[in-house]
């Protein structure tokens, strides 16, 4: 809990820049096909830094003419009893661009009339933002919009702001906060039952399960067999404009992401449980073979060799090799219908980078 109360403090501002949705690198280009591939083989020992990028950022909705059941009745995360009579016009916020993205794959995405910060795939391009400073809800804002529903967790604030709305008689659901590999199925079946889709939901929740489930066995063929040969790996947040640098460890998303990768989740070995600031003992004891950042995060201490002053960076085995593997703010833990896009990409950056974008 004390992980998911921080984390909208360590992110507020981390915005990807002006543009609402990824373009260029960030909205990927073709890959090589995985027929075509040849992994690495030694992935601990490849040199240079490579940017992974999905193949597309466009979102596939499961159906182009959902069907609502209403009015839903539901009991949210937080025991609240909501009933949703309308979803002409709804919002769907949350630090990780996660709940917006869901509601375009469950076929609804004619319906969302704004969005957060976090919210980066093409279709949600033309959205107005509803949230200031990075991730913080602007209540007057919203009501502006004349929701009919707000589907949001806690990872957003301030929390008078969702108070204000459901007192001025908008409907609020509150979802899961947590995002890892394990809750991509349940956030699904939540935002569902908000929207009164859940047929909607089952179909986009079996077709994410299989799509995960196909690249994880990518993967495992392709990944070392052997543990002592696996890339050890650090996910490190850095937001360099405000002096911030955390690493990622256990319960925090990023392990979820690493032990899919079947990389050696180093944060996670050295017990951190959710994050910890970065500091010299703490990268000497984890000895990345590889650093795993944000898109942003990277450009905010300038790029690869900015990475390398930060402390204890430089004498890791990945800094030495400028191993560095960075990806999208808007995509590499948010945890929704893009998720088995986001871990090919990853398994491209580490195992075969040289298959990123390249013509099929």
């Amino acid at each position: 809990m004390a992980l998911l109360l921080a984390l909208p403090l360590l992110l507020t501002g981390c915005g990807p820049g002006t543009s609402p949705h990824a373009t260029g690198a960030e909205a990927g280009g073709r890959h090589v096909p995985w027929s075509r591939v040849t992994p690495l083989s030694d992935p601990r020992a490849y040199q240079g830094p490579t940017t992974a990028t999905v193949d597309s950022a466009d979102i596939t909705p499961v159906t182009r003419k959902a069907n609502p059941v209403l009015p839903a009745r539901l009991t949210d995360t937080q025991g609240t009893e909501v009933t949703v009579r309308s979803t002409d016009r709804v919002l769907a916020l949350d630090l990780y661009g996660s709940l917006a993205a869901t509601v375009y794959g469950l076929g609804m995405g004619d319906r969302l009339v704004g969005r957060d910060q976090s919210t980066g795939f093409p279709g949600a391009a033309k959205l107005p933002l509803v949230t200031q400073g990075g991730h913080r809800l602007n209540a007057e804002a919203i009501l502006a919009l004349h929701p009919t529903l707000l589907i949001t967790d806690t990872t957003l604030g301030p929390w008078d702001a969702v108070l204000q709305l459901r007192d001025s008689g908008v409907p609020v659901v509150v979802v899961g906060a947590r995002r890892s590999l394990g809750t991509v199925g349940t956030l699904v079946d939540e935002v569902a039952a908000a929207l009164g889709v859940r047929a909607e939901g089952k179909r986009l929740r079996d077709r994410l399960d299989k799509e995960v489930a196909a690249e994880r066995a990518r993967i495992d063929r392709i990944a070392p067999d052997t543990a002592a040969r696996r890339p050890r790996v650090l996910f490190l947040y850095a937001r360099g404009q405000a002096g911030v640098y955390y690493l990622f460890g256990k319960g925090s998303g990023a392990d979820s992401l690493i032990g899919a990768l079947r990389g050696v989740d180093v944060a996670s070995e050295a017990g951190i449980n959710g994050f910890t600031p970065l500091n010299a003992e703490a990268m000497a004891k984890a000895r990345p073979d590889l650093i795993m950042m944000m898109s942003e995060g990277l450009r905010s201490v300038g790029g690869v060799d900015g990475a390398l002053r930060l402390p204890g960076v430089a004498q890791t085995p990945a800094g030495r090799h400028r191993r560095i593997v960075d990806m999208s703010d808007y995509q590499v833990l948010s945890f929704g219908p893009l998720t088995a896009r986001v871990l090919d990409a990853l398994a491209r950056a580490v195992y075969a980078p040289d298959s990123l974008g390249g013509a099929s």
